[in-house]
């Protein structure tokens, strides 16, 4: 095995290792999503929405950064 090999063999595995790590974090949220993130529309208020739109923001940049859109466009 050439040194490039083995290298691409490391980046493989922790790409794969990184990859598992992030569908766990993607099935956590579905499910809390799933759950309404544990708001109770009885008393739901400004901060559960305020949170809420945080986490849509980070999301939203992870996004557009893969699928290069919005400042991350070409």
């Amino acid at each position: 095995m050439t040194k490039h090999e083995a290298n691409q063999q490391r980046s493989l595995a922790a790409f794969m290792a990184k990859k598992a790590e992030f569908d766990a974090l993607l099935a956590e949220l579905t499910q809390a999503s799933d759950d309404h993130f544990n708001a109770d529309p009885d008393t739901v208020l400004w901060g559960e929405t305020a949170w809420l739109a945080d986490a849509t923001a980070k999301l939203k940049e992870v996004a557009d950064a893969h699928f290069r859109r919005g400042e991350y466009a070409a």
